[in-house]
């Protein structure tokens, strides 16, 4: 008796637990309304200020308008290109900086890793930078983002806490064997770092994907902006690009512009989630 009296009060439902549901039911919410508004404005050809479930004059001439318009799948194409290849290089330098920062035998291990230090609390200034990607030829071209971003040290410090995590008896083994320091780190280290991979992957897409005030500071070309940029102009100045579909509303666009602007990342995530979960947390715990 008093075994299934002790199970009852395990398995009942506490007023603390109705609150949390209570209170993560608001936020998502919070969250999903706006959300779900935009996604519906978005194939709706009148726009409505009210919120509808469903688009009442459905349409998707707003996305047709966004693909099929230069002005606007141009500046769309260049955020793929440079996200895309801005993740690629900035995960190959993090990896292989924090990967080198680990080899304590390594000499000027210390004063270099304070070097990168210190950049992470001072900073040039706007105007040394500037003049910096003026020599490099960066300035109004697009490859200033890949450029610009490539090199993250707080990125290559958290690739450096998650290697130190990896047992160094597996690295031992595989010297033993006689694997070279290059073979330890594609055979051993990177299949090991799937989690970190694909949380800092992620932090490089999404700085680069939304990076707004580069654009705005260092191109001028209309050829050169990303999407990002030309969202902002849309939404804010009112720019809009004509559109060949006489039948949509300027907000049509509006939200169709910004439902391409999160979809990526939208799509992307599912398939990183079980990564990105795992690796919230690179280089936090020590063992």
């Amino acid at each position: 008796m008093a075994d299934k009296t002790k199970f009852h009060k395990k398995s009942g439902v506490h007023a603390f637990d109705v609150i949390l549901y209570i209170v993560f039911i608001i936020i998502c919410l919070i969250v999903i309304v706006p959300m779900w508004k935009v996604i519906v404005d978005s194939f709706n050809a009148r726009g409505v200020y009210q919120f509808r479930l469903w688009p009442k004059d459905f349409t998707v001439n707003g996305y047709l308008t966004i693909f099929t318009t230069n002005k606007l799948y141009r500046p769309f194409l260049n955020s793929v290109i440079t996200t895309v290849l801005g993740t690629l290089i900035g995960l190959a330098l993090a990896t292989l900086g924090g990967y080198v920062l680990n080899q304590y035998d390594m000499p000027g291990r210390n004063a270099f890793s304070m070097f990168l230090m210190i950049t992470m609390v001072f900073s040039g200034g706007m105007i040394p930078e500037y003049l910096v990607m003026k020599q490099l030829g960066l300035v109004n071209s697009m490859w200033i983002l890949v450029v610009k971003h490539g090199m993250n040290v707080y990125n290559l410090v958290l690739m450096k806490n998650f290697f130190e995590g990896i047992p160094a008896s597996l690295v031992e083994a595989a010297k033993i064997d006689g694997c070279s320091p290059m073979g330890i780190f594609f055979k051993i280290v990177l299949p090991l770092s799937k989690a970190a991979l694909a949380s800092i992957g992620l932090m490089f897409a999404v700085t680069i994907w939304n990076d707004y005030s580069t654009v705005q500071i260092y191109i001028q070309k209309p050829d050169q902006v990303n999407f990002q940029y030309m969202l902002r102009v849309m939404v804010m100045d009112g720019d809009t690009p004509p559109s060949p579909y006489k039948n949509i509303s300027q907000e049509t666009l509006y939200y169709a512009a910004i439902v391409c602007a999160i979809l990526p990342f939208m799509a992307a995530y599912p398939f990183l989630q079980k990564y990105f979960v795992k690796g919230v947390n690179v280089g936090a715990v020590k063992e």
